[in-house]
């Protein structure tokens, strides 16, 4: 069994659509295919658990955004106190002392409405805190599972690996580091002009992935001192250092993020994950 792909535009013109009919010209362009080139089915297992883990913690991740948000305006409301907390960090002491803080002794309804709601929000973000270090924890088992050492390279963690193991999905759907560039998004657009010379940012491809790699750059920028030879050595070429994050880093390895100049990484089960950072 194979998981066909849609055919090209060039196969594909000219002729009717319905779902049938797509089917049809699916499997005829897969005969056509040599076998080397088609695709196994996507895999499930541990991949299909990556993804499940990955839209818990987005949902996870507003819900506390969202919650954060609204506790902060509560304290916002109240004395200097609660003022000063609402410009600090949310720790879990802070959040500790918040859930146990008492009413005085003559509060009105509206104080203890409020204090309700704010001990409310600081249990939830207590919670979601919790929640979201058990995530990460699980992401990290699954990922060391399926790609030994990933995780030791320099600004990869476990949800960037995760998203790019997923968005990768299986074999065959990315053939060179040229595709998968495309995939993410990270491959610049052309965009000179006369004596001028330049590339303007790809806004397609999987935004998810996208993402990844950015954080994965950002975090190398920050702390990884090749990375950051690099981006000086660029800055000395006269680059600007949003030009070394869109511009293409290597004429034979298509287009990239510029500072993402890692090799391939290691085989996922049957395939190659070409997660160019």
């Amino acid at each position: 069994m194979i998981e066909a792909e849609q055919p090209t535009r060039k196969h594909r013109r000219g002729k009717d659509k319905s779902d049938r009919i797509d089917a049809h010209l699916a499997v005829l362009y897969a005969l056509g295919l040599d076998a080397d080139k088609l695709p196994t089915p996507r895999a499930d297992g541990d991949r299909e658990a990556l993804r499940i883990l990955l839209c818990a913690r987005q949902e996870l991740t507003t819900t506390t955004t969202g919650q954060t948000n609204r506790l902060r305006a509560l304290l916002r409301d109240g004395d200097d106190i609660d003022r000063r907390l609402a410009r600090a960090r949310l720790t879990n002491t802070v959040l500790a002392r918040l859930a146990r803080r008492r009413l005085p002794a003559h509060a009105s309804r509206q104080q203890a409405v409020r204090q309700g709601e704010i001990r409310r929000l600081a249990l939830a973000l207590r919670d979601a805190a919790r929640a979201l270090a058990t995530n990460r924890a699980e992401l990290a088992t699954i990922v060391h599972d399926l790609v030994p050492g990933l995780l030791n390279r320099p600004g990869i963690g476990p949800v960037s690996a995760a998203q790019a193991i997923v968005s990768f999905s299986h074999a065959g759907r990315c053939r060179s580091d040229a595709a998968f560039a495309k995939l993410a998004g990270t491959s610049p657009i052309e965009a000179s002009s006369g004596q001028t010379t330049r590339h303007r940012l790809n806004r397609g491809g999987d935004r998810m992935l996208n993402k990844a790699l950015h954080v994965i750059a950002a975090t190398r920028i920050r702390t990884d001192s090749a990375t950051q030879a690099y981006l000086a050595r660029r800055r000395a070429e006269g680059k600007s250092d949003r030009e070394i994050l869109w511009g293409p880093d290597r004429s034979s390895t298509s287009c990239d993020l510029g500072i993402l100049v890692d090799q391939p990484t290691e085989s996922v089960a049957t395939s190659e994950l070409p997660v160019r950072r």
